[in-house]
């Protein structure tokens, strides 16, 4: 073991020894190191395993660990759900899981390391991209299969011994200027989407972000709200039991909740949902700006509230509940209406 791996391990000890319920993120940044590489580091009470890179392989066997929490996060926002993982669809590079617990998309490309992670009764399987930044964690609950748990980890274990190679973040890439987007073209190509999935595209095609194409498309399209719009929004949701979807994602996953939400829960900075299957944790402190997002489609119009950091990243997206081929709920349209009129009041 190297002096700064020695060093390392003293200081997480000082640390976690003045404030044990430090988040891991939070303590690798005090530590000045990738929460991968903090998952790397040595700890006596805690038992890790380096997995294989075979992500598609990983995450298939993942259901047959039975009911699991999982965990996808970014900055600003923690979503956790509970459920049984489904059947991976997709391919080797964005693969997906549908079910009614577990929903999500896998950018399977991002993902450089995993990890088995037993620390006293508490098992998981944890994942990060080449800045070492967690893409996704899976946790085993009073209803998962260790059995099977072990027999995964015992599959997948790397015989790789190197160091983690962490990475330099790559540059943003620089948007077109406001003054250079054909602004006709722009705004005809997004009344002429069909699929709310043809706006990334739509991104791409016209080298626009995400906050200056909804600031360009006229409030027809687009209209800022204010960031108290996430309470609201959750709310009466709650209030009037009105399904919605939650889409919370990074890089390498987007991880979506789709049903009711009851309990809410204001703690500081941080907005929770703490239900049975359900947890949201929201900064609401670093929402730098609120849309509602009107986006045509075949099925006909489809609503979002979609909030963004400083940065110009998503930290959250907002649906009422609608499957392919189903026209948005009219009691969603009502709440993103009632949105408009108490911030009006």
């Amino acid at each position: 073991m190297s002096s700064t791996s020695s060093d390392l391990i003293a200081r997480r000890a000082e640390i976690i020894n003045k404030e044990p319920q430090l988040r891991a993120r939070d303590l690798a940044a005090r530590l000045n190191i990738s929460e991968a590489e903090l998952v790397a580091l040595r700890k006596e009470d805690v038992e890790t395993v380096r997995l294989k890179s075979d992500w598609p392989a990983i995450i298939s066997a993942v259901g047959s660990l039975g009911r699991v929490m999982g965990l996808t996060r970014n900055e600003s926002c923690v979503h956790e759900r509970k459920g049984v993982y489904g059947k991976l669809g997709g391919g080797a590079h964005v693969g997906l899981i549908v079910g009614d617990d577990i929903d999500l998309r896998i950018f399977f490309t991002q993902w450089r390391s995993g990890f088995s992670v037993i620390e006293g009764d508490r098992r998981s399987l944890q994942f990060f991209d080449a800045q070492g930044m967690a893409i996704h964690k899976i946790y085993l609950t009073d209803q998962s299969d260790i059995s099977a748990f072990n027999k995964l980890v015992a599959e997948f274990t790397s015989d790789d011994a190197a160091p983690l190679v962490i990475e330099e973040k790559a540059e943003r890439r620089s948007p077109l200027a406001d003054s250079d987007v054909d602004l006709s073209a722009f705004h005809a190509a997004w009344d002429a989407m069909a699929d709310t999935h043809q706006f990334h595209g739509l991104l791409m095609k016209f080298k626009l972000e995400r906050t200056q194409a909804l600031r360009l498309a006229g409030e027809r399209r687009a209209t800022p709200i204010d960031a108290t719009a996430l309470r609201r929004t959750l709310s009466l949701a709650a209030e009037r039991e009105t399904p919605i979807m939650v889409f919370v994602g990074n890089p390498g996953m987007i991880q979506i909740h789709t049903g009711p939400v009851t309990n809410l829960k204001p703690m500081g900075p941080w907005f929770n949902v703490m239900d049975e299957k359900f947890n949201l944790h929201l900064r609401e402190d670093r929402i730098a700006s609120a849309w509602v997002v009107y986006k045509p489609t075949d099925d006909g119009t489809v609503t979002s509230l979609e909030l963004f950091d400083d940065n110009g990243d998503t930290i959250a997206t907002l649906f009422g509940k609608r499957k392919p081929g189903q026209q948005e709920d009219e009691t969603w349209r009502a709440i993103v209406s009632d949105l408009f009129a108490k911030e009006a009041a």
